[in-house]
């Protein structure tokens, strides 16, 4: 049989007058079919009747608690933000579980960023879903090294371990926590790994222990050649260990030299 290969390798796809794609020559597909070409597929969309009912929602959040609340934001992915008060938390919160209109009873996460040179370093974020309206609120509050905030257990079970999490990360203190203990690191671990004042080199290293069934503190004995964290360049961090030149066995042997002074 004798193939065609220049018909077979044209592309699926060609573009036609009007910008749009269908199937172009194919031997195994004889119908024409018009593809919308999206640039940025993975990019939400706006919605300008979503962004507009979400306002009007932060404005009537706004008007029942303006005491704790301070600003109402939509980001770009039409997202509705509370900004409120520390002291605003739990009745914040507490509105936004029990009132008829938002139902936002399920608390997904907690969370919070460090940013050492603002006055309030620290920024927590309530991220709740309302399965009736199935939509979404985040509520933003701040606070500074020793100032504690309130722990929202009482009003959401489940932020008892995003909780630990934060005070184990950042060190933020919650008040009236049922069991504030660290999560993720060891209970004897000095400091909190995602402040942005953390050393990122250390003498002392931690290991758990066999026989003692714990973890344990010790020196770290690490000669001071790989202590050095200059990144600029990556190949050149110990250069005791590189070679100053190449050693007379691996010079390349010159066969014409040879030749001449023989």
């Amino acid at each position: 049989m004798n193939f065609n290969l220049k018909n077979l390798l044209k592309p699926i796809f060609t573009k036609n007058n009007t910008g749009r794609f269908k199937f172009g020559s194919c031997p195994y597909k004889k119908s024409n079919v018009a593809i919308q070409c999206d640039p940025k597929p993975t990019v939400r969309k706006s919605h300008p009747k979503e962004r507009e009912q979400l306002k009007r929602f932060g404005n009537y959040c706004a008007q029942i608690l303006p005491k704790f609340i301070q600003k109402v934001q939509i980001t770009k992915g039409d997202e509705l933000e509370i900004c409120i008060v520390p002291e605003g938390i739990l009745p914040v919160l507490q509105f936004l579980k029990d009132h008829q209109n938002a139902q936002f009873a399920s608390l997904c996460d907690v969370t919070a960023i460090d940013v050492p040179s603002r006055e309030y370093r620290f920024e927590i974020f309530y991220n709740l879903l309302s399965l009736r309206f199935n939509s979404r609120i985040r509520v933003k509050t701040y606070t500074d090294e020793l100032s504690p905030l309130d722990s929202c257990v009482c009003i959401f079970e489940g932020a008892n371990w995003h909780e630990r999490e934060i005070w184990d990360m950042f060190g933020i203190y919650f008040l009236n926590h049922p069991d504030l203990r660290r999560i993720l690191t060891d209970y004897g671990f000095q400091g909190h790994p995602l402040r942005k004042d953390f050393p990122l080199s250390g003498y002392i290293e931690v290991r758990y222990d066999d026989e003692k069934k714990r973890c344990v503190y010790e020196p770290l004995e690490l000669s001071q050649e790989f202590r050095r964290f200059e990144l600029e360049v990556p190949y050149e961090q110990f250069p005791n260990f590189h070679k100053s030149g190449p050693l007379p066995e691996d010079v390349p042997f010159d066969c014409k030299q040879h030749n001449e002074d023989n």
